[in-house]
């Protein structure tokens, strides 16, 4: 990921809260190092229903799964909402997420400068419904056991006088 000011962040934070679709962080202690994002985009050609998929990862981090985990969690999660493609878009020198894309069945191609694939879901089933869910509750238990313990507190009543 390239350096951004707060600034930059939080008018990034602000539109992603805001916008359809879903966004996906890798923490690395208290510090995150890889985000996904799906974003609707509407029917493609061929009637089916689409996102595009963005990743990045933090320099120091890459060539470690993470990339690979981003995308194998948000393929799912568009799977399990009706989707059946993610699109996706790269840098032709991008050999990484070349790579990455085509290890999940997408054929790559060039166009106008830009590498572009399409991964073609299949339809969810109650065992890629259930892995998520269980996928997401495991999250946020970890990420409230990570919270330091001041905030798990409940703050002191009030007492009547």
């Amino acid at each position: 990921m390239a350096a951004v000011g707060d600034r930059a962040a939080a008018a990034y934070a602000e539109r992603a809260t805001v916008m359809s679709g879903m966004v996906v962080g890798i923490f690395v202690g208290d510090t995150l190092r890889a985000l996904g994002e799906l974003r609707p985009l509407g029917l493609g050609p061929s009637g089916a229903r689409r996102a595009e998929v963005a990743l990045t990862v933090e320099q120091g981090f890459r060539r470690a799964g993470l990339g690979s985990m981003l995308l194998r969690r948000l393929a799912e999660a568009a799977r399990n909402r009706g989707l059946a493609e993610l699109c996706l878009r790269c840098l032709p020198h991008n050999v990484a997420m070349r790579r990455l894309v085509s290890g999940f069945g997408a054929g790559m191609r060039l166009d106008g400068g830009e590498s572009e694939g399409t991964i073609r879901l299949a339809p969810a089933t109650p065992l890629s419904l259930w892995r998520e869910g269980v996928e997401t509750a495991l999250d946020l238990h970890l990420a409230v056991a990570a919270l330091p313990l001041s905030l798990l507190r409940s703050p002191p009543r009030p007492r009547a006088a």
